[in-house]
């Protein structure tokens, strides 16, 4: 046997040191990947918690239509009507994508359309920076 086949044979496994490194870098892709991730999905559920605003705007909008007045809580949203008319919500769709109430405010109409108040806390409850609302423009 020569030296060289000698050190083919002798180098035939990876080293500690590039087991390290290669697993160094999959741990730091994933946790990058990892938050990218979170991002955007943090991101979509504002934009579905704006997408069900937006649907209980044009509920709340129906429902004044046909009784001449804004409902004064959203649960009236849910239940039947007296001539039998079915309910026009179901009561899982007063959750937002956090699972909490959306927040419906009757009284504080906007300046301009002079529609009510609904939104999220989204996804920090208690700063005003982190709700959703139906006043929104765009996001």
């Amino acid at each position: 046997m020569t030296t060289r086949d000698r050190r083919v044979v002798a180098r035939a496994a990876f080293t500690l040191m590039e087991v390290l490194v290669v697993v160094a870098i999959i741990v730091i892709l994933a946790g990058a990947g990892g938050y990218i991730y979170m991002s955007h999905l943090e991101n979509a559920k504002k934009d579905l918690a704006k997408a069900g605003a937006m649907a209980l705007d044009q509920q709340i909008g129906a429902y004044r239509t046909r009784h001449g007045d804004y409902p004064p809580d959203l649960l009236t949203l849910t239940q039947p009507g007296a001539d039998g008319t079915p309910a026009a919500l179901e009561s899982k769709t007063l959750l937002d994508p956090w699972s909490r109430p959306y927040v419906y405010e009757p009284a504080n109409l906007h300046p301009l359309t002079k529609k009510p108040h609904i939104f999220s806390e989204g996804p920090s409850p208690g700063i005003p920076g982190s709700r959703v609302s139906n006043w929104e423009t765009n996001q």
